[in-house]
């Protein structure tokens, strides 16, 4: 996509091996997603929805302050927990597009994963990529895309393949 570049060059002559530390704990704690969601305000009334996260409990919120500072983009929320646990959660997220194919995917292509979840970084980039060239705006883009969530993270079967609706919805609009 592009090349990564750090947001401050004191900040790896500070701390040597930050990209790694941050590599490995994105393998621990980190999620890439690609959801294809209902939304009627798009011309096919799906739309394509794309995460990089990592969550941890408040208490480690100074690792995602970390990781933040580091790639000069996202956001931090912290909210309580529905579950018993007694710290809120803390998530670090990056939505915007520029930021995931200019920061996110240069930065883990520069400094891969080890564990199971490079094979949804891989995927992740694919379905990127069908954004940044603005296929995903047509049916068939769309498809790749709903087809590529099926084998990352949980690994479901996608709600926008199932449907019924987005099936006949799609054939009316593959049809004009």
């Amino acid at each position: 996509m592009s090349s990564y570049k750090p947001s401050g060059a004191d900040n790896q002559q500070e701390r040597p091996g930050i990209a790694e530390w941050i590599a490995g704990f994105t393998d621990g704690e980190g999620c890439f997603s690609i959801s294809v969601v209902r939304n009627d305000g798009c011309r096919l009334g799906w739309q394509v929805q794309h995460e990089f996260a990592v969550t941890q409990s408040s208490g480690s919120l100074p690792a995602l302050e970390t990781i933040r500072s580091h790639l000069g983009c996202g956001r931090i929320m912290v909210s309580e927990r529905a579950d018993n646990h007694r710290e809120p959660l803390a998530r670090y997220s990056v939505k915007r597009r520029w930021d995931l194919t200019h920061v996110v995917i240069p930065f883990f292509e520069a400094h891969p994963l080890m564990t199971a979840k490079r094979n949804d970084f891989v995927l992740f980039t694919e379905a990127m990529e069908i954004i940044v060239a603005g296929r995903h705006l047509q049916v068939g883009g769309l498809r790749e895309i709903a087809r590529l969530t099926e084998f990352m993270n949980r690994k479901q079967r996608s709600r926008f393949l199932e449907s019924s609706e987005a099936i006949r919805r799609l054939s009316r609009s593959a049809a004009r």
